[in-house]
This record gives C-alpha cells, structure tokens and sequence, in this order.
C-alpha cells in the first residue's frame, strides 16, 4: 500500500551518472519522495538552501569536483546536516574504500551493481534507526529544558525563602530588606576583588561567590530568637542583656543546621551561610565571639561576612545610634585593620568602597 505522499521519507539521491538516477528513483519512488541531485556541489547547494532536510542520503564516491568523500566532510560539518545518515552506493569495493567511509561518518555501504532487494532493505533500516535517534534526541533535549526550567524553579523558590527568612529577622531589628541587599552584594563584589589574591583564590571560585551571595541574607537570622525588650532596647545594652544578644550567632547556626536535618543531606549554601550565621562576629585577633576564633581560624565567608556587616552598620541608622559619614566610617574600619578585620580583606575593601557607596546608594533605607 502506498503511502500518502506528505508522509513519505525524504531520500536525496546524488550521482553523477544519469542511468543511475534513473535506477534508484525507479526503486525507491513508490515508497519514498525521491530527490535527486547529479553533483556533489549541487547537492550541498540543495541541502544549504531546503526548508525541510531529507531524513536519508544515498551518496556516490567516483564524482568530479567534488567526490562523495568530500561531500560527506561538509555534510558532518554542518550541525544542521549531520545527523542525517549516510549511505554510500558505489562501485568502490575494497575494504580500504569502506574503512574510510565508516571513518568519514557513513551509516552503511552498499555496492554497485545495485541489488533492488539489498537497497530497499537497507534503506527502510536506516530511516527505522533515524526514526529511533530522532525520538530519543527530541527527549533528550524536551528533558534538558524541563530539567533546566524546573532547577531555575528551585533556585527562584530558594531565593525568595532565603530572603523571606532573612527580611523576618531585620524586621524585628528595625532594619529594612535593604540591609540585606546591600551587605549581599558588599560580600559579593569584596568576593569578585580577591579572587585573584594567592590567599583566597582556590576557595573564591564563581560557583562559591554565587553561594556567598545567597547566604549572606541569613547572616543575622538567630536574631528571631532574641528578645524583644534587649533586641529593640534604645540605649546600651547592660553585660547580661550583651550576653544573651551574644546568642544570636549560636541561634542562627541552630536553626540552619535544624534546617538542614530536615532536608536529611547537606547544601552547599546552607553550610555556608552556618559559617556566616556562627561567626561573622569573631575578630581577626581572636577577641570576638562566639568562640574567640583568631586570624585564617575564623572561615573566609564569615570574614567577608563582617566586614560588610560593620561597614553597612556605620553607615546606617539604627534604633541605638545615627548613621556616620563616609570618612569616619573608613577612619574606624581602617583601625579595625588587622584587630577586627583580615588585613588583605580589608585593603582589598578599601581599594572599592567607592563602588560600595554607589550600591549604598541604590538601595537606601
């Protein structure tokens, strides 16, 4: 039975030899929509310039100009062509001849004088394998891009939970969404400033300044546990008050490590922003809390972390102070040299806070 002639497989038939033509079109007419083309150049002028491709080619060696050996090259290096399979039908018949054609990226050979039974066979088993590799491709990539749109789901979800969480706990501080966007993106251009430095390139690697970045929001959530009457107390708070104010970096990596039990396996980000939550209040010389961490023992995020911090507390108003100029906040930081802050970081700070104030700037409270 025939088949109905917009459903027919497209076979482009190129050789030089008109009797051949002849021949092939003859057998594979009833069957399939037969193109046919009697120079290598012509054929790759038609395969350059068809809206739809043929799903087989049936490819002569011995052609002028160009012989099939040639045409096969262009074929596979067009990323428009190449899948397309290949058979060469010629009278080359040693085993040189077909090693190079397989070589080339030819799908079969068949040699001539044709055999009708052998051609149709061969060629129904090559558009059947088309068929095959098409369906499994079109999966293939329909899965990348449901794969890839539903990671991008996961991260925008991830973002905006960050960032709930995180804006819950400035709230109850007085301090606005704003805090958390500026120390962000503060964290993440000192991060993008010392990644070349011999001291921190192999841990500042871009996948790791992405996750700095979606951690830091989550710096100060052990705040939700403080309470109010110390959290929002105007004036100075009294050692005990400062004490229990102090918790707020062991309640913060509670409440992610409680968090991360949940989820039963380990995040990267989440085991971050736990290094930003717990010890972004130590000191470079060992006088901070919770534990009293000194120098390289206190992790680069939490560095990071607390330069940001203090540098976007200066400058900002809080329930306790008023905000400070420019100049008196980088004559404190410059103090904190080496006693509260990493000496290299802090340089390396200094070198862009003119560019830390255009941010500031952009995201005013």
């Amino acid at each position: 039975m025939q088949q109905n002639e917009f459903n027919k497989k497209i076979i482009l038939v190129i050789d030089d030899t008109p009797d051949n033509l002849f021949l092939v079109t003859n057998l594979l007419k009833d069957l399939y929509t037969v193109k046919v083309a009697n120079s290598g150049e012509k054929a790759l002028q038609f395969l350059n310039e068809t809206l739809i491709a043929p799903d087989l080619i049936l490819l002569d060696i011995m052609m002028p100009v160009l012989n099939g050996y040639d045409v096969l090259k262009k074929i596979k290096e067009n990323p428009k062509l190449q899948n397309i399979p290949v058979v060469f039908l010629t009278a080359k018949s040693s085993v040189e001849d077909e090693k190079l054609g397989f070589d080339l990226g030819a799908n079969d050979y068949i040699t001539k004088p044709i055999s009708p039974p052998i051609l149709l066979a061969r060629v129904k088993t090559q558009l059947e394998n088309k068929a095959i590799s098409d369906f499994l491709r079109d999966k293939n990539e329909f899965l990348e891009k449901e794969i890839e749109k539903r990671t991008k789901d996961v991260v925008a979800i991830q973002n905006v939970t960050i960032f709930a969480m995180a804006s819950l706990a400035e709230t109850r501080d007085n301090e606005t969404g704003n805090h958390i966007k500026r120390t962000s993106t503060y964290v993440k251009m000192l991060a993008k400033k010392l990644q070349n430095h011999p001291k921190f390139k192999a841990y500042l690697t871009d996948e790791m300044i992405d996750t700095l970045y979606k951690s830091a929001p989550l710096h100060d959530i052990g705040k939700i546990g403080i309470p109010d009457h110390i959290l929002l107390k105007p004036g100075k708070l009294t050692p005990e008050e400062f004490e229990i104010m102090k918790t707020h970096t062991t309640l913060g990596k509670e409440a992610i490590e409680h968090a991360e039990k949940e989820l039963g396996y380990e995040v990267d980000f989440l085991k971050t922003a736990k290094e930003i939550a717990y010890s972004h209040q130590e000191k470079y010389d060992g006088s901070g809390y919770p534990l009293g961490l000194k120098g390289d023992e206190i992790p680069i995020s939490a560095r990071l972390m607390s330069i940001a911090d203090v540098y976007d507390a200066l400058r900002s108003k809080r329930i306790y102070k008023n905000s400070l100029n420019l100049e008196t906040t980088l004559k404190i930081m410059k103090e904190g040299r080496g006693s509260h802050f990493d000496p290299d970081m802090l340089d390396a700070f200094l070198e862009i806070y003119d560019e830390i104030e255009v941010v500031a700037s952009n995201f005013v409270d």
